[in-house]
């Protein structure tokens, strides 16, 4: 956009800026802060920086929002998703705070206005995409105004050592040069101690800035996680869906073709579906991210494209038909269920071929060795995760540096892990593996184990091997679950250079010699788990859902024809108007005047002005 030339703006002086209690509770309707949020909002309104990792649905946003409006000038705010942008500035319009946006996707007259109110010191909050504001032209139109802090979402952009680098947001190391007395907020949910420092490097540490890092645990106590053996996935991913049929949820696939077969399968099968890839122009992935926000029921079959920044509180599960790329990407990917706190659930399915194929996306990586290091270690980190044979949310948190008690509320707390010990048959794959020179895949090495004589098996002469033949005792089956526990637990690894063959690890000669024990699971072709529903409080002990009598349920359901309706009107989602957790908590109280609906969780002095009659008019009727 090339800015329009004005007069010099009209200094933001505010009389009487509230302070952070009176925005917390007259803009967004909330009496407390959560825990974690107001040593950060405190940090900022003293004028440091600050790099906070907080867990989705732990209310990141607020962190710069409450002290932008407890500051006089403006806040801005670098958001990676028009959407994300889109959606945050209605939320705070209808709570009555003056924001705007200004991106590529809003035509010149519309970001020409933006940028006349921000001139003329009507907008408290600006939300813009990294490369529109790290020009120089932009850099220095800003510079005149009285900014009160900056505010990076999803910072771990920034690094390249995070799961969705994107270089235009490693610009912004530059704004503690151009504008050192302004504190920035750096936010993200995602973050190891690699992408961490290198996101302080690259905004403070560099510039000499003060700042400080803040790190709430990274729980999602109310996600029950879940992984299992891939079989025949399209069976499993239908039986999955099915047990949520009517819910909100996403269905991560690895490339644009299969997310459009995924949303065919459900389609045909009754679910509410669409897919969602880059392949897709601009307008069509606009409208169906609409529909997901909007649309209560919608399964979104995606690619990783989707999702960064989807603030939908009420996506009830994830199912990953693929292994994702690391352990950050995947915490990332099943942050976006259960962001209202409710319970939700996460599926990961996943077989050698994943591994294979994760193996082989970093091995033709254009990057240097080091890169690839650390990313094999990640792969590495997901893999061991995945194979978890105790609590796996232990194994989780640990990668971040959390220790927890066992959770409760995942599949191997459920249903514990059957063992067995594992030495013959790791002996026997070493033997197939050796026998045959360590330059065959896993396909081969089953069939030499189970006795096949297949063409390949007869023209390399390895039906006459000792080992051909000795472990017909098990299915194809369970010997890909034997071996990828192998690879798992670091007794194999694959060469990806060398067409995938399996090799013989130091950790795996050193079981030849007795040092050390392999174990497997039993049930590597067990049945679905248990998938019971609960919740989790913070304690991480089990916490009953909300339980409201027949006569509110219809009352909520009344309220959420209203709140429909309204949001179809105004054009935006749902959640936007009021999330789940007020509509209940209205639905419980029952408010019939303005005193008692100011009382409501989440009920704000603008929403109260904008909707209150509404809704009281919805309760008194009911």
């Amino acid at each position: 956009m090339s800015l329009p030339q004005r007069a010099d703006p009209v200094p933001y002086v505010h009389a009487n800026v509230p302070d952070k209690h009176t925005v917390l509770r007259d803009v967004f309707g909330y009496e407390v802060f959560r825990p974690g949020q107001e040593e950060v909002v405190d940090t900022l309104l003293s004028g440091q920086s600050v790099l906070a990792i907080m867990p989705t649905g732990a209310g990141k946003s607020l962190c710069f929002q409450v002290p932008a409006l407890a500051s006089d000038g403006i806040a801005i705010v670098v958001s990676p998703l028009v959407a994300l942008m889109q959606d945050q500035v209605a939320a705070l319009r209808l709570a009555g705070v003056a924001a705007d946006a200004i991106h590529s996707n809003q035509d010149r007259d519309t970001n020409v206005a933006a940028w006349h109110r921000v001139m003329g010191g009507e907008t408290r909050i600006l939300y813009m995409a990294p490369e529109r504001l790290m020009t120089d032209r932009m850099l220095g139109a800003i510079a005149k105004l009285p900014i009160s802090l900056f505010a990076i979402d999803e910072a771990h952009c920034m690094s390249q050592w995070g799961p969705s680098f994107r270089p235009e947001y490693a610009e912004l190391g530059r704004l503690s040069e151009r504008f050192p007395t302004i504190p920035i907020a750096a936010m993200t949910a995602t973050a190891d101690a690699a992408t961490r420092q290198d996101i302080e490097q690259q905004l403070f540490a560099i510039h000499g800035r003060p700042y400080r890092t803040f790190q709430s645990g990274f729980d999602r106590p109310n996600i029950r996680l879940n992984v299992a053996p891939k079989g025949s996935w399209k069976n499993q991913l239908l039986d999955y869906v099915a047990k949520h049929r009517g819910k909100s949820g996403i269905v991560y696939c690895l490339s644009r073709r299969k997310t459009e077969e995924v949303a065919q399968i459900l389609a045909d099968a009754g679910f509410n579906a669409t897919a969602y890839h880059a392949g897709l122009d601009r307008a069509e992935r606009e409208a169906r991210q609409r529909r997901f926000l909007t649309e209560d029921d919608l399964v979104m079959a995606a690619t990783v494209a989707f999702g960064m920044g989807i603030d939908k509180p009420d996506v009830r599960f994830v199912f990953h038909t693929d292994m994702p790329a690391s352990v950050e990407a995947y915490y990332q990917e099943i942050g976006r269920a259960g962001r209202d706190g409710d319970p939700a659930d996460a599926m990961m399915i996943f077989g050698m071929g994943d591994i294979r194929l994760r193996r082989q996306f970093i091995d033709q990586e254009d990057t240097d060795d080091d890169h690839k290091r650390r990313e094999v270690a990640r792969l590495n980190a997901l893999i061991t995760y995945a194979e978890a044979q105790t609590c796996r949310r232990q194994t989780l948190l640990a990668y971040f540096g959390d220790t927890i008690e066992p959770c409760g509320n995942c599949d191997n707390c459920i249903s514990p892990v059957d063992l067995r010990d594992g030495q013959w048959e790791a002996e026997a794959v070493f033997d197939a593996v050796f026998e045959t020179g360590q330059r065959f895949g896993q396909a081969h090495i089953i069939d030499v184990l189970r006795g096949a004589e297949t063409e390949k098996i007869i023209k390399m002469r390895h039906d006459r091997l000792e080992c051909h033949g000795a472990g017909e005792r098990y299915t194809k089956p369970q010997w890909q679950g034997i071996i990828r526990q192998m690879v798992a637990g670091g007794f194999l690894e694959i060469d990806v250079a060398g067409y995938s063959s399996l090799l013989i690890t130091d950790k795996g000669n050193a079981l030849t010699r007795g040092e050390g024990r392999f174990q497997y699971r039993a049930d590597t072709l067990a049945p679905p788990r248990k998938t019971g529903r609960s919740t989790m409080g913070s304690t991480g002990k089990a916490q009953p859902v909300a339980d409201l009598s027949e006569r509110d349920g219809e009352l909520l359901a009344a309220l959420k024809r209203c709140r429909m309706a309204l949001a179809k009107e105004r054009g935006v989602p749902a959640y936007v108007i009021f999330p789940d957790k007020t509509l209940i908590d209205m639905a419980q109280r029952r408010p019939t005047n303005e005193e008692e609906f100011a009382q409501v969780r989440g009920v704000g002095r603008s929403k109260l002005d904008q909707f209150g009659e509404i809704f009281m008019n919805v309760v008194r009727a009911n």
